[in-house]
């Protein structure tokens, strides 16, 4: 079974203004409602993609019932811990020529909410697969994801981490599965700006040696590179397409390679899953569907 982990899952408020102007009213051309954060996103994507998982992480109020509620609506299994204090987040994000976003702040997660979320790790099995995937709200224990690691260590559990920095390098010595930075973030974690993939795939090795066993990284616009345990390294372009939502494109891609990956035990295939799945979302209003991956796949064979 695959478990994603969002630990500040939001409602995602997504509205489109023509030549938005502050001070004055401004009305919506178009408006969407959908269950935001990125463990929620793997989640909603492998569920598009035919692969089952469960959706652990917070939630509170009126806001969090609508998450939990919209999630089942699209087939997500949900088991989120009711925090007592405050409501899920609420995301605003404005398009506007550009994209502007407000977000939330969150319920107040409790040091027994946190036992709670442990408690349902612990049923966890060998081969299983954990996605840690985003920001830990304030409250919560910088070392969280550490802490989820080595509560896990040892047990064959197959740790995915998206984040950013100290969060994604102190798992490294876990051996996780997967990591999947964008080059800034990679480049951020060296004190340097990657702009080639030659350059992208240097650096992944270096986080392999730190500890990762498989690096997966997001360029936008440039493609991709996927640095793999058994030494191999693949490269691809992005697919063509007008770029209509930037929102979960990283998301998808993780849950493309698990997708792929899981089918084939192949990491090409992964990757191409992967890199079409991410692309797919960027070039629609919502999340990627499996005919939209699909139809980028048969289109993109010779990107890869």
């Amino acid at each position: 079974m695959i478990y994603t982990v969002t630990f500040n899952p939001s409602l995602d408020y997504v509205v489109t203004v023509k030549d938005f102007t502050i001070g004055i009213v401004n009305r919506t051309e178009d408006e969407i409602l959908f269950p935001g954060g990125k463990g929620i996103n793997v989640s909603m994507v492998l569920r598009n993609l035919g692969q089952e998982s469960i959706a652990l992480g917070f939630t509170a109020g009126f806001t969090g019932a609508e998450i939990t509620k919209r999630l089942e609506e699209k087939g997500v299994c949900a088991d989120f811990i009711q925090a007592a204090e405050g409501i899920s987040r609420i995301n605003v994000k404005l398009r506007s020529g550009q994209e502007t976003e407000i977000n939330g702040q969150g319920p107040v997660i409790l040091p027994e909410d946190i036992q709670k979320l442990y408690r349902k790790l612990d049923t966890l099995e060998a081969g299983d697969i954990l996605v840690l995937a985003g920001s830990i709200p304030d409250g919560m224990p910088r070392t969280a994801y550490c802490d989820i690691c080595e509560n896990l260590k040892n047990r064959d559990i197959r740790i995915v981490a998206d984040a950013t920095r100290d969060l994604l390098l102190n798992v490294l010595p876990y051996r996780p599965f997967l990591i999947k930075p964008n080059h800034h973030e990679l480049g951020e974690i060296f004190g340097v700006q990657l702009r080639e993939k030659d350059e992208v795939a240097a650096y992944a090795r270096r986080l392999q040696d730190k500890g990762a066993r498989n690096i997966l990284v997001s360029m936008a616009g440039e493609g991709a590179v996927l640095v793999t345990e058994d030494g191999r390294e693949f490269r691809a372009k992005a697919p063509a397409g007008k770029v209509i939502n930037s929102v979960g494109a990283g998301d998808s891609m993780v849950a493309g390679f698990l997708a792929g990956f899981l089918e084939t035990e192949d990491y090409r295939s992964a990757f191409i899953w992967g890199v079409c799945a991410g692309s797919a979302s960027a070039f629609s209003r919502e999340l990627a569907t499996k005919e939209e991956v699909e139809a980028l796949i048969r289109q993109s064979e010779a990107l890869f």
